[in-house]
């Protein structure tokens, strides 16, 4: 999920951010959906949690086996170049593949369903390229 939408979500600038806010305040369908109180306390599959947590579930078997096998100084390695890497990034307004991530994952050879149907270019969440710096850098 490194490549997925996740990675295009959080250098993004929250719609709720330039709404206006206050009593009379409606609910917009279009970018939030019906609301519900069943969906907001509960997830809607039994998976799902499972989902969203598969990566690091991953990352931490594997540095378990990891240290098992090599001791601790090997996952503590990993685990900074990880940090690095997550570093290094283009400008907010930009797709950033994570290819880097990816291939310390050993992500880079295996096709997954981000790689066919999560296609970042017709993702709608490009913004103002000037809005999105200001806000990366705190000015708004």
């Amino acid at each position: 999920n490194s490549r997925g939408a996740s990675s295009l979500l959080k250098d993004s600038i929250p719609i709720t951010e330039f709404s206006a806010s206050g009593p009379f305040e409606g609910h917009d369908l279009l970018r939030r959906g019906f609301t519900s109180v069943k969906n907001e306390l509960l997830p809607c599959h039994p998976l799902e949690l499972s989902e969203k947590k598969f990566q690091l579930n991953q990352d931490k078997t594997n540095f378990d086996t990891l240290r098992n096998i090599q001791g601790l100084h090997a996952p503590l390695k990993l685990q900074m170049e990880f940090r690095a890497v997550k570093q290094v990034q283009r400008l907010p307004f930009l797709h950033s593949s994570n290819i880097a991530l990816d291939t310390l994952r050993g992500n880079d050879e295996c096709i997954s369903f981000e790689d066919i149907l999560n296609d970042p270019s017709q993702s709608e969440v490009m913004g103002e390229p000037h809005i999105m710096m200001e806000y990366k850098l705190g000015l708004l």
